[in-house]
């Protein structure tokens, strides 16, 4: 079996807004994130940071993210430092999984459920030098390769 969570990150808020489902993430999946984000009420223009994954990118996405005044912006391929949602995935995983035996599905589950609610309270201060908006820029350079 597989859980998967589909999350987005608000960076002004620092809150999640997130999606789980048994089975894999599909473009029904991606539409029910949008309709979640869009019904937080964010003023001003959403701009909602994807990775490529095939599922974005079909027009059933394409075109209910125009319709609730979403823009998506599509990271470069082999970028996922480039968006925290990754960073924050990453922590997730670190705190739940990485050394950690189940004995039940709904165990594992609750584990990741529950390590996701304790992100505004009990992790917030884990997160916070986290999830900061600080990415490592490189100055103009010429490299090369032998």
């Amino acid at each position: 079996m597989r859980y998967s969570v589909l999350g987005a990150w608000n960076a002004a808020k620092n809150q999640l807004v997130s999606v789980t489902t048994v089975g894999t993430v599909s473009s029904a999946t991606m539409c029910e994130l949008l309709h979640k984000i869009s019904a937080l009420g964010l003023q001003g223009p959403i701009t909602l940071v994807l990775d490529n994954a095939r599922y974005q990118h079909c027009a059933l996405v394409k075109d209910l993210a125009a319709t609730l005044n979403i823009q998506l912006q599509f990271l470069p391929s082999y970028s996922p430092n480039l968006n925290l949602i990754e960073r924050l995935w990453k922590f997730v995983k670190r705190d739940v999984l990485y050394g950690r035996h189940y004995n039940t599905f709904a165990e594992f589950c609750k584990a990741i459920d529950g390590c996701m609610e304790n992100i505004p309270t009990k992790h917030r201060s884990r997160l916070a030098s986290l999830m900061t908006h600080n990415f490592q820029r490189f100055n103009p350079a010429s490299f090369l390769a032998a």
